[in-house]
């Protein structure tokens, strides 16, 4: 009987070891399994994830090297000592292997710094909700510059780029919009250029804006509303000019008695400003003529009988 009573006893010693092996074992599957989940999960969920922006373009290196040598070569050659290589490894180094919604300014000053260039003084247009109108503009007009006629606006024009923390460190199919994250590669970059772009104007300066919006031609929440007027200089540019563009025919939803441009005239007063509003700056309305010479607002004469 006390043989018997050792044996049962053994079992349930090797029961009670091997269930707790077995305890141990599905615990330490369990954590590898959760951390390899959680490390798939950090490295390459911009990967797995659809953002609702296109993708990288392809090609992006030879765009960008073509831009830039077009620009210091055929269009600007007093910028010939720039060097396109470096501003391009610089441009892919700020974004290349990272998570498109952890950009920081950091990552760009180095390209902001090799591809920055003087403004001429009187030259610099900015705009908001009128961009194919202010370039048209600005290809017939050389006396102004937009962000997108200085090297860096020139090159990233029209242009998309994210990176991926997984190889090959870039993001072809898809990238992040403003509303997905705020930190993403073409949010941050144009923030920065604008802010460039701003503190370097001098004399006179000009913003075109849309009077044919509805909601209003001023907005708060554009890159002009909320970087570019607060990084004007008093102590350098002399004048704001107001250019209050509608569309031929309309609709003119706001002239420059309206609500919006009157706050934007309150802001710029506030920074001491001189401003001047024009309704339909007439250079730029022939410009848009082009398209509707018959109109009754392209006419030269409309008062003539």
């Amino acid at each position: 009987m006390p043989l018997q009573q050792g044996s049962a006893r053994m079992r349930q010693r090797t029961v009670l070891l091997v269930g707790i092996a077995v305890l141990l074992a599905a615990l330490v599957l369990a954590v590898v399994l959760a951390s390899l989940l959680t490390h798939g999960r950090h490295e390459v969920s911009p990967k797995m994830l659809k953002w609702k922006d296109r993708g990288t373009t392809k090609n992006l290196q030879e765009v960008i090297l073509g831009r830039c040598y077009n620009y210091i070569t055929a269009q600007h050659p007093e910028l010939g000592d720039k060097d396109c290589q470096k501003i391009w490894e610089s441009l892919k180094d700020a974004f290349i292997y990272k998570n498109p919604c952890n950009i920081t300014p950091e990552d760009y000053q180095p390209l902001m710094e090799l591809a920055s260039h003087p403004i001429p003084c009187n030259k610099s247009l900015f705009w908001s909700k009128t961009g194919d109108l202010v370039h048209r503009y600005t290809k017939s007009n050389q006396n102004f510059l937009t962000l997108e006629d200085t090297l860096l606006g020139y090159m990233a024009d029209r242009v998309s780029w994210c990176g991926d923390p997984s190889a090959p460190g870039i993001n072809y199919e898809s990238c992040p919009k403003r509303n997905e994250c705020e930190s993403n590669p073409s949010s941050v970059f144009w923030k920065m250029a604008s802010k460039m772009f701003a503190e370097a104007a001098c004399g006179v300066v000009q913003v075109m804006l849309n009077g044919s919006i509805e909601a209003g031609a001023f907005r708060s929440s554009s890159i002009f509303g909320s970087i570019e007027i607060f990084n004007l200089d008093p102590d350098k540019v002399s004048e704001v000019h107001i250019w209050l563009m509608q569309n031929i025919g309309g609709p003119q939803s706001e002239s420059c008695s309206g609500q919006s441009i009157q706050r934007l005239i309150s802001i710029l007063e506030e920074r001491n400003f001189k401003i001047i509003c024009e309704d339909n700056y007439r250079p730029v309305q022939l410009l848009q003529c082009v398209h509707n010479p018959d109109h009754t607002d392209c006419r030269l004469c409309t008062n003539s009988t």
